[in-house]
């Protein structure tokens, strides 16, 4: 470490849905609150209070299951436009401190304090001011972790949830035993098929994989996975907030000639426009982090839903995937009359900014790798031998 090392900072609210939820309605507090879709539908959990987590609800779960699991949670509906404003309230208290944000979501951010420290004092008086103002501003409270990079800070700020504060060592030895004890699926990237791998070779800590023979792990997960993962587990992290593209989207709709109701015909014009823009998102030499759903029902009204990647990704089943998840989550039983795809947060980078695991499963790196290279392999023969020359096989319809 220099002299004058970085300090970043990851603020991650609590709950976020479900805290502006109880809130707004106080006859909530204290109960079981879960955002999302009604357990008699299908959906899933956007979000679960900590009433609700201690009965093993969590996002993404199916709203069927989340009711199994708590019966007497209170099942809230999503209120997008509530908590875009109390998000907007929490940006600019970042903001006020330090112009280097780098929001992962409606709840969550990266902030690089270096420059702020000679106004406001060390990254731990700073995150004490922004968690007391976040609380006197909106009545929220937020987890922070302090660190001198940005993996670290995303491993801080998840230690002491809810309302919590994690500063970690900045010395290096002092960092590896911070990880040491820490087990191996904290590390961004290790997702369930590269767990197992590293169960099977008997890492199951962050501390066993810094003193793994480095020729081993290479043939079990491949040289640049290797790599990463080595350097993570000693808390080596050189990314800094990064800045936006000049191009901020890509999207594809199709506005149909009458409106629709048939769900197969609706899904086979949403996949073709997914892999649309999956192939100008390559061809661009981008990666996209957030994929978006454009809907426009047969009384023009209009609706646009949207969700992030964990890890930036162009390949055309990661693409699919998030699309599909939007369109089974808000396809309704109505005629629709337009139909539209999209991606934004362009980067050139495919490099994770943090695996958001309140929203999402932590992503897997050697899959992410996989997909990639089948994506640019498909790519190849339709430019050598014609856009039709492949065609996608069931288990991707």
């Amino acid at each position: 470490m220099n002299s004058s090392p970085s300090t970043f900072l990851h603020v991650d609210m609590d709950a976020f849905f479900a805290a502006v939820e109880q809130r707004d309605h106080p006859e909530l507090r204290g109960k079981p609150v879960i955002v999302g879709a009604p357990p008699d539908r299908r959906g899933v959990v956007a979000a679960a209070s900590y009433e609700a987590r201690v009965f093993g609800v969590h996002s993404a779960m199916p709203s069927r299951i989340a009711k199994q699991k708590c019966p007497d949670a209170v099942f809230v509906s999503r209120n997008m436009g509530n908590y875009k404003a109390v998000s907007r309230q929490i940006m600019k208290i970042f903001e006020s401190y330090t112009p280097l944000v780098q929001p992962l979501s409606i709840d969550e951010a990266f902030l690089d304090v270096t420059g702020a420290r000679r106004l406001f004092g060390d990254g731990k008086t700073i995150a004490e001011k922004i968690r007391r103002d976040i609380q006197e501003q909106t009545q929220l409270t937020a987890s922070v972790g302090v660190a001198p990079n940005m993996f670290l800070a995303k491993i801080a700020s998840d230690q002491n949830k809810p309302d919590g504060l994690t500063v970690v060592p900045f010395e290096q030895a002092a960092i590896e035993r911070f990880l040491a004890p820490l087990p191996i699926g904290r590390i961004w990237g290790v997702g369930k098929v590269t767990r197992k791998k590293l169960l099977s070779l008997g890492v199951s800590t962050i501390g066993d994989l810094q003193t793994f023979d480095a020729r081993r792990l290479e043939e079990a997960l491949g040289e640049r996975a290797a790599r990463v993962f080595g350097r993570l587990s000693r808390g080596i992290d050189q990314r800094g907030i990064s800045g936006a593209v000049d191009e901020k989207s890509i999207s594809n709709e199709t506005t149909f000639s009458e409106d629709v109701s048939d769900r197969d015909q609706i899904e086979t014009t949403y996949k073709r426009l997914i892999d649309q823009v999956a192939a100008r998102l390559r061809k661009a030499g981008f990666h996209a982090r957030v994929a978006h759903l454009k809907l426009r029902w047969n009384d023009f009204s209009t609706i646009t839903r949207q969700t992030r990647f964990p890890i930036p990704c162009a390949d055309d089943i990661s693409l699919r995937e998030a699309g599909m998840d939007l369109l089974n989550e808000n396809l309704r039983h109505r005629p629709v009359r337009l139909i539209g795809f999209g991606v934004s947060g362009l980067t050139e980078s495919d490099q994770p900014l943090a695996a958001q695991l309140d929203l999402f499963e932590t992503f897997d790196a050697t899959v992410h790798e996989k997909r990639a290279r089948l994506s640019r392999a498909a790519d190849h023969v339709r430019q050598k031998y014609g856009k039709n020359s492949l065609r996608r096989g069931s288990d991707l319809e």
